[in-house]
């Protein structure tokens, strides 16, 4: 099984990440569920959202607690929530930044993990750019999708497809292409989904 945290602010779709996410893993013959832990939260306040992806039905409904990857939704996250808690030693972790670890202040953490499964990528950029709004999930889907392999690239836009319409739909699209592509010119290393 193949977990993922994604951690956020309300109002930037992490909700809607987690339930695009577990879509494109449908959409590419997985098994996967998708939910939130929020209780009162407006918009800003911190949120997150977990999805577990597997090739064998999943039984499981508690919060992730070791993640094998993070998605960062807003880098000012950082040194405000333990975000890096019970990640595997070998895990992923896509950030919402132009910035790399080091300048954000993870030095530490490119030093304890593998160098090739830290990336950033610039979604709110990205999505500002291709959207006119600063929501950077899909952004940061098509990401995920080139460091991981978890999910195709295909099956994200099909799931981008199937939640938005008209010009949202286009420029998310856009949005998660260009990170794909971007990330893809990264060294990131793939990972299987296997049943536990």
């Amino acid at each position: 099984m193949f977990q993922v945290r994604i951690h956020g602010r309300g109002g930037q779709g992490v909700v809607t990440a987690a339930e695009l996410l577990s879509v494109a893993a449908f959409r590419d013959g997985l098994y996967a569920q998708a939910f939130p832990s929020f209780g009162s939260e407006r918009t800003g306040a911190p949120v997150v959202s977990f999805c577990r992806i597997d090739t064998a039905p999943i039984r499981t409904r508690e919060p992730i607690v070791e993640p094998h990857a993070l998605i960062v939704q807003d880098v000012t996250l950082v040194h405000q929530v333990d975000l890096f808690g019970g990640l595997h030693h070998d895990g992923f972790v896509l950030v919402n930044s132009s910035r790399r670890f080091e300048e954000l202040g993870l030095a530490d953490l490119v030093h304890a993990e593998d160098g090739r499964h830290l990336i950033t990528v610039a979604a709110t950029e990205l999505a500002r750019e291709h959207t006119g709004r600063p929501v950077p999930n899909a952004a940061l889907l098509g990401g995920f999708a080139a460091q991981t392999g978890a999910v195709s690239l295909d099956s994200v836009l099909l799931a981008i497809g199937e939640r938005f319409s008209g010009a949202v739909a286009e420029g998310n699209v856009r949005a998660a292409t260009h990170a794909f592509a971007a990330v893809s010119h990264q060294e990131g290393a793939l990972v299987s989904v296997t049943p536990d």
